[in-house]
């Protein structure tokens, strides 16, 4: 029997999951544009070009996996916290350039990545870390 904890939980994951997956997505196809256009954002800010060009071709990357784990539950642990350090970069580079207001929808995802890091282990069972752990314990 499903609680409502874990479809809560399950819920979360998927929506959080999907807004990664979606970012990503979106960004790989026009990488190039997409990191001239981060360059030109943070031309002004102190954070020199040599910082910004890797973390833009890096963040699409970033987002795209990130999504994919969430969505299918895989190191879904791993996969919450390396969302928040994602989270952690861009509102500080938001907060570089001055862009208050993309901080908002940042937070809101670095929360979801939080409440769900707090519940991960009681309510992930919707998840391929929650077969591969039967397996290994030997509960097929």
């Amino acid at each position: 029997m499903t609680s409502p904890q874990q479809l809560s939980f399950l819920l979360a994951r998927l929506s959080v999951g999907m807004s990664m997956f979606g970012h990503g997505l979106v960004r790989l196809p026009k990488l190039h544009g997409f990191s001239n256009w981060m360059v030109g954002q943070f031309e002004k800010s102190m954070l020199p070009e040599i910082v910004v060009t890797p973390f833009s071709y890096i963040l699409p990357v970033a987002e795209l996996l990130v999504g994919i784990f969430l969505l299918i539950g895989l190191f879904t642990k791993q996969t919450l916290i390396a969302g928040s350090l994602v989270m952690i970069a861009l509102i500080f580079g938001s907060s570089m350039i001055e862009e208050w207001g993309a901080i908002p929808s940042q937070l809101i995802h670095a929360a979801f990545f939080s409440v769900l890091l707090t519940f991960e282990k009681s309510y992930n069972c919707f998840a391929v870390d929650a077969v591969l752990e039967r397996n290994r314990q030997g509960n097929i």
